[in-house]
């Protein structure tokens, strides 16, 4: 099997990430939604990675800064996604390599946790928990145990909260 290389994006690499969230979606929410995170405030260009497979852009996953808040207090965490993978090379460990990057790049940045929207069962398998487990709930639209978290530092997440998404977010839920 060839080796998939795993990198941050640039910015020659726009096009082709546009073109893997639009096949991995079959729309173009999350394409729009990538293009919006980089314009935004909690955007993080190392934490926006690419994968490639014989020199071709195969993957994307991105980690943006998000608030959760807890009474009067607010903390910055990292937010997962979107995640994309080219249908055509799905099912060869192209998301994992992408999450297991994210996260490493992630813990000596000095964020304490991250939260996804996203299935369970796959998230999971890296060590995201249901957000609940800690009290934290966001402010998207979307079932509760779709909300996953990992704490970087253990306690990170005592006392719950609720994440705020940024509205750009909302387009998908």
């Amino acid at each position: 099997m060839q080796q998939i290389k795993v990198r941050a994006e640039v910015g020659d690499d726009f096009n082709a990430i546009d073109v893997v969230n639009l096949s991995a979606f079959q729309g173009e929410a999350e394409a729009q939604l990538v293009g919006d995170l980089r314009k935004s405030a909690g955007f993080i260009p190392d934490l926006s990675l690419v994968a490639e497979l014989n020199g071709r852009i195969v993957g994307h996953v991105v980690l943006s800064r998000v608030q959760l808040k807890s009474g009067d207090k607010k903390k910055e965490i990292l937010a997962l996604g979107p995640m994309s993978v080219v249908p055509s090379q799905s099912h060869r460990g192209i998301g994992s390599e992408l999450i297991d990057a994210a996260v490493a790049r992630a813990k000596p940045l000095c964020y304490e946790a991250i939260v996804v929207a996203g299935h369970p069962e796959y998230y999971q398998r890296f060590g995201f928990k249901p957000a609940a487990d800690w009290g934290v709930s966001c402010n998207l639209a979307i079932p509760d145990d779709a909300l996953l978290a990992m704490e970087l530092v253990d306690g990170a997440l005592a006392g719950g909260g609720e994440v705020e998404y940024p509205d750009i977010f909302k387009a998908l839920f």
